[in-house]
C-alpha cells in the first residue's frame, strides 16, 4: 500500500472522530482549569485520545474485532454491549447531537430572528442527512471525499482560527475554577469522556479495516500495522487540535463568564475576525460534524447489516439517517441531556474491558476474569449513571461515596480491580479442581 493512502485513511479518521464534542470541551477546559491547564490536558487527552487509540489497537489485534472481544465476557454480553454502544454512537446519541451542534454554529447565527427555528433546523437536517446518505452509501469512496478534501479542509480553517489566535490573545491563564483547583488532572480526565471517541472506536475499527483490505492488503498483520499508523496520525492531529482549542480557550476566560465551549469559540472568533470569523467558525464545526456523522452512519450501517443477515448495508443506512433525522429535530438541549449519564455507565466498562484484552495472554482468555470484573465494574458504573441524573441510591450511594477516587469520579477503580482479583482466584481454583479430577481419573483408570 502507498504511503499516500496510509495518510488519507488517517485524516479519514481523524475527521470521524473530530466532531461536535472536540470543538466545545478543549476551549471549556482551558477556560476552566486556567493555571492548571496542562495537568488537566494530560488527563483530558488520556482519555480522549490516549484511550481511543487502545481501543482501535485491541480491536485491530483481535479477530472478529470488538465483537470477539465482548465474547470473551459472554456472547450476550458481546450482543448486547456492542448493540448499544453503535445505537449510542449512532442514531440515539452521537449523529443527532453532531447535527445539532452542526446547526447551532453554522446557520443559527446568520438566520433572522422572525424566522421559525423549528422550520429552519428541519430544513437544514433535510439537506444535511440527505448528503450523509449519499456519502454513506458507497463506503469505498468514503477515504476519497474526506481524507482527500473534506479533512484537508478543515484542518486549514482550524489552522486559520487558531493562528490569529495565537497572534493576537495574549491574556495571561486565570487562577483555575473550582473544579479544577484540587485533582485537575482527573477532571480533565473525566471530561474526556465527553468526546465518546473511545466508544466511537469500536465501530471505526472496522471502516479503517475494511479501508485498508480494500488496498489488497489481506494479512493479519499487515492489517494490525496500517491500522496503527492511520490511528497514530489522527491521535497527532487531535492532540495538537485539542491543545490549541484549549489554550485559546484558556486566554479567552478574561473575556468571559462562559457557560460552554461553543460561546467561547463564537467570543473568540467574532473578536478576533469580526463577521468573518462567526462564517469561518460556521465551516469548521459543519464540516467537523458532517464527517463525524457519515463515520458513524457507516460504521452502523456495517455493523447492523451483518448483524441482521436480511438486512441490506444500503436498508440499514436508510434507517439510521431517518432515525437521525428525526431526533436531530427534537433540539440539542435533550439529547444532551442522555449523553452524560450514559457516557458515566459506558466508559468504566469500556476502559476495564480493553485493559483485560491487553492482558489476556496472561490469564488464558479466562471468561471468569472477564465475567467478575465487569460485574463489579459494571455495579458501580450504573450507579454513577444514575447518580448524574440526580436521584440518591441511598445505602448505595453512600457505599459508592466511601469508595477511593469517588471524589474524582472513578470509584469503579477499585471494584473493578477486585473483580478481576476475584476471577483470577475463580480462574486458578477450577484449574486446581479440574487438575485433581483428572488424577482421580488416571489413578482409577
Amino acid at each position: 500500500m502507498r504511503k499516500f493512502d496510509i495518510l488519507f485513511i488517517g485524516l479519514m479518521l481523524f475527521s470521524m472522530f473530530f466532531g461536535a464534542g472536540n470543538l466545545i470541551f478543549p476551549p471549556f477546559l482551558g477556560a476552566q482549569s486556567g493555571t492548571a491547564f496542562w495537568l488537566a490536558m494530560a488527563g483530558f487527552t488520556l482519555t480522549a485520545v490516549g484511550l481511543p487509540f487502545a481501543v482501535l489497537l485491541a480491536v485491530s489485534l483481535a479477530k472478529g474485532g470488538a465483537q470477539a472481544i465482548g465474547n470473551r465476557v459472554h456472547p450476550y454480553f458481546s450482543a448486547i454491549f456492542m448493540v448499544i454502544v453503535y445505537l449510542s454512537i449512532g442514531p440515539f446519541l452521537a449523529i443527532p447531537r453532531n447535527a445539532n451542534v452542526a446547526f447551532e454554529m453554522g446557520v443559527m447565527p446568520f438566520v433572522p430572528e422572525s424566522a421559525s427555528s423549528a422550520l429552519v433546523l428541519f430544513l437544514y437536517t433535510v439537506i444535511f442527512f440527505s448528503l450523509v446518505f449519499v456519502i454513506s452509501l458507497n463506503p469505498s469512496k468514503m477515504e476519497k471525499y474526506m481524507g482527500r478534501w473534506i479533512t484537508p479542509a478543515l484542518l486549514l480553517s482550524m489552522v486559520v482560527l487558531c493562528a490569529v489566535g495565537f497572534a493576537n490573545l495574549d491574556a495571561p491563564l486565570q487562577a483555575p475554577a473550582a473544579d479544577y483547583q484540587a485533582g485537575a488532572f482527573f477532571k480533565g480526565f473525566l471530561e474526556g469522556y465527553n468526546t465518546m471517541d473511545a466508544l466511537a472506536s469500536l465501530a471505526f475499527g472496522i471502516v479503517i479495516l475494511t479501508a485498508i483490505q480494500q488496498r489488497g492488503v489481506r494479512d493479519e498483520k499487515q492489517l494490525t500495522k496500517y491500522t496503527l499508523k492511520a490511528a497514530v496520525i489522527a491521535a497527532v492531529l487531535l492532540t495538537l487540535v485539542y491543545v490549541s482549542l484549549g489554550l485559546i480557550g484558556g486566554k479567552m476566560a478574561v473575556n468571559g463568564p462562559f457557560e460552554n465551549g461553543t460561546e467561547i469559540l463564537s467570543a473568540a472568533s467574532t473578536l478576533l475576525l469580526g463577521q468573518s470569523g462567526t462564517a469561518l467558525l460556521g465551516f469548521i464545526f459543519t464540516l467537523a460534524c458532517f464527517t463525524t456523522v457519515v463515520g458513524l452512519t457507516a460504521a452502523c450501517g456495517q455493523y447492523f447489516s451483518k448483524l441482521i443477515p436480511k438486512a441490506t448495508y444500503k436498508s440499514v443506512v436508510l434507517v439510521i439517517t431517518l432515525v437521525g433525522f428525526t431526533l436531530s429535530n427534537l433540539g440539542l438541549s435533550q439529547i444532551l441531556k442522555v449523553s452524560v449519564p450514559f457516557l458515566v455507565t459506558a466508559y468504566p466498562l469500556t476502559i476495564v474491558l480493553i485493559t483485560l484484552a491487553f492482558f489476556n495472554r496472561y490469564f488464558k482468555n479466562t471468561k471468569k476474569v472477564y465475567g467478575s470484573a465487569m460485574l463489579f465494574t459494571g455495579v458501580f458504573a450504573v450507579i454513577g449513571g444514575l447518580n448524574t441524573f440526580g436521584l440518591d441510591l441511598g445505602p448505595l450511594q453512600t457505599l459508592r461515596e466511601v469508595l477511593p477516587f469517588s471524589s474524582v469520579g472513578l470509584e469503579w477503580v477499585v471494584p473493578a480491580l477486585v473483580g478481576t482479583g476475584v476471577g483470577l482466584l475463580l480462574s486458578a481454583f477450577g484449574r486446581k479442581q479440574e487438575m485433581a479430577e483428572n488424577q482421580a481419573d488416571v489413578k482409577a483408570s
